[in-house]
């Protein structure tokens, strides 16, 4: 294992930038979304539901192959293209090839809308056709989605136009938070010597174990966000004025009426959990008062929301980090620890900090290899141990559906499912981990990082949909300023942090570099955090209950959470997501943790 943080390696994808591979393939996309859309006009669209059940079921069986093709090809080169911009926005060519690719896909986009649109049309006769052995009937799910959905399309020609607008639009504003955010760095004194870091590098710093370079960070991070905020401010208007007109032409209720639809979970659900959620701030404000405590506060200041606790200090070495994972995902599965093993040993991790390279984690499926990606930037803190963990999580669910051959249709996971592994692998690493300590405060230590991390989940989370839902109510009207912006953010982190952070150091430039923010297509980026969490650990009380019995079945759901709604997924286990019970009883282990927290 390598002892520093490495840079991943994309050249099993493709060569370069400049490889032919790359080159021809954009072309084939280019070349067969024109040959769908010929299809389209002269095949699909003739027809209509009093159409034979046997033809329709023919045209359907190519339609899906067709689509898994060229979506299989988009999203290896949408990974490639991504990995390089992701990790060095100076990159001139990867970011002209990346804007190429988005024209080319907004015509493969446009061919799909069409399509949807057309499925809808067809919608009496689907029942009969998808009843016939083929394709088609493999992909029932996403077809009868797609036909349900169609009802929020716009016309033909209107949602064309749409497409084409977004790449100077909404694509555009999202481009520049990226690259402003991953490029601005400042200056700080770190041991004596001024220092000139990335932003992810200086709100690393959150979590240092001395309380004076936590402040001065904060310090330097606020004033970093001032110098942007008007362009940033710019790129929000921008998306969220886009997402209203798009969603008032398309006779959706709010923008919340299709971020529920995209994560396939209903209002009577999101309620149910929120309301949990809600009902759970005065146990998190209880820990926030019992860590300010320790720090001799009343209450927190927003530098110390992250500080370490119990034997702080202890740094991790990116070897050390990779064994603790791998051991402890042993325990669980030997297959799971084999997965990230080869992430490990394939350098599909990039977790160097530098300039140009955008800031948190993610995990991006690479279709084309069978693989995956994972993005974060490692500071040797307990904290980035989880990280990697959770991105390690996305990447075996992956796994999971390549290795039950999953198309690229049937593996098109709402985000509230998607945090499962994850959310899994998190726990399991971090119940590993208290289980063989002896030292109190090392187990303190340990639960502080989890419950940062819950809290943020649970109340950062709902004070990020609070500030999101009202950004959107207010942009119906105007245009908001950078200052409304703050003011938003900080009134909703009022309403859920409460009496637990000391309201004079809140953190206002929160809206400024979450990536979550910034795109047309997620709005509500936000509530399938804090589902993935609560469902996860619902889980894990079951895998507890079952033992290695579970695993078969969490393997199977893994691999078909792009084939159901949340409900009926999560009905295999017996769990009602519609019951705000289930919610409860995941938040009640979280309490555990805090009462422990406060008796140590």
């Amino acid at each position: 294992m390598l002892s520093t943080p490495p840079r991943w390696d994309l050249s099993n994808i493709y060569s370069g930038l400049d490889a032919s591979e790359l080159k021809a393939d954009m072309q084939w996309i280019t070349d067969e979304g024109e040959s769908i859309n010929v299809y389209y006009q002269k095949e699909l669209a003739p027809l209509t539901s009093t159409a034979e059940p046997e033809v329709l079921a023919g045209h359907l069986d190519k339609l899906v192959e067709r689509l898994n093709n060229i979506y299989l090809k988009a999203g290896t080169i949408g990974a490639y293209l991504h990995g390089c911009v992701a990790t060095d926005s100076y990159d001139a060519e990867a970011m002209r090839m990346n804007s190429r690719f988005g024209i080319i896909m907004v015509q493969v986009q446009n061919v799909s809308t069409k399509l949807e649109a057309w499925l809808g049309k067809i919608s009496k006769a689907l029942p009969q056709a998808l009843a016939i052995d083929g394709s088609a009937k493999a992909h029932s799910f996403f077809l009868k989605e797609a036909a349900e959905q169609s009802q929020y399309l716009m016309s033909e020609a209107e949602e064309m136009l749409a497409g084409e607008l977004s790449l100077s639009g909404a694509r555009a504003w999202s481009q520049l938070q990226g690259t402003v955010t991953s490029q601005k760095i400042a200056e700080i004194e770190l041991d004596g010597e001024v220092k000139t870091l990335p932003m992810p590098a200086i709100i690393n710093l959150h979590g240092h174990p001395d309380e004076d370079v936590r402040r001065r960070a904060y310090e330097v991070e606020m004033q970093a966000w001032e110098t942007v905020k008007e362009p940033l401010a710019a790129s929000m208007n921008g998306i969220k004025g886009t997402v209203n007109t798009l969603n008032r032409h398309r006779g959706r209720k709010d923008a919340l009426h299709s971020a529920l639809d995209m994560a396939r979970i209903d209002r009577q659900t999101l309620d149910a959990m929120m309301g949990a959620m809600q009902d759970s701030f005065p146990m998190f404000r209880k820990y926030f008062r019992a860590k300010a405590k320790r720090f001799g506060q009343e209450q927190l200041p927003w530098w110390n929301l992250f500080a370490p606790t119990g034997k702080a200090g202890q740094t991790y070495t990116f070897a050390e980090a990779s064994n603790l994972i791998l051991k402890n995902f042993a325990v669980f599965s030997p297959e799971l620890k084999g997965f990230a093993q080869g992430a490990f040993e394939n350098s599909w991790i990039d977790a160097e900090q530098r300039s140009g390279k955008r800031g948190g984690a993610f995990c991006m499926s690479v279709p084309g290899v069978k693989g995956s990606r994972i993005l974060c930037n490692f500071d040797g803190s307990l904290d980035q141990v989880m990280t990697m963990a959770h991105e390690l999580g996305h990447g075996f669910h992956n796994y999971c559906m390549f290795q039950a051959d999953k198309t690229e249709l049937q593996r098109l996971t709402p985000m509230t499912m998607a945090e499962t592994a994850s959310i899994m692998c998190e726990t399991i690493v971090f119940n590993a981990i208290v289980s063989q300590v002896k030292d109190p405060q090392e187990e303190l230590a340990i639960l502080e990082t989890a419950l940062i991390s819950d809290s943020q989940v649970i109340v950062d989370i709902y004070s990020r949909f609070l500030f999101e839902k009202e950004v959107f109510e207010r942009r119906e009207k105007s245009d908001l300023s950078a200052d409304e912006l703050c003011e938003i953010m900080e009134k909703a982190q009022k309403a859920t942090y409460g009496d637990g952070l000391d309201e004079r150091y809140l953190h206002k430039y929160m809206w400024t570099w979450k990536p979550h923010y910034y795109s047309a297509g997620l709005s509500f980026y936000n509530f399938p955090y804090a589902f993935g969490l609560l469902f996860g650990v619902g889980l894990y009380a079951i895998y507890k209950e079952r033992g290695e019995a579970f695993i078969p079945e969490y393997k199977q759901l893994l691999a078909s959470t792009g084939e159901g709604t949340a409900a009926d997924l999560a009905k295999r286990f017996g769990i009602d997501i519609r019951e705000r019970k289930f919610w409860e009883q995941s938040l009640k282990v979280i309490e555990g943790r805090i009462d422990r927290y406060i008796e140590l």
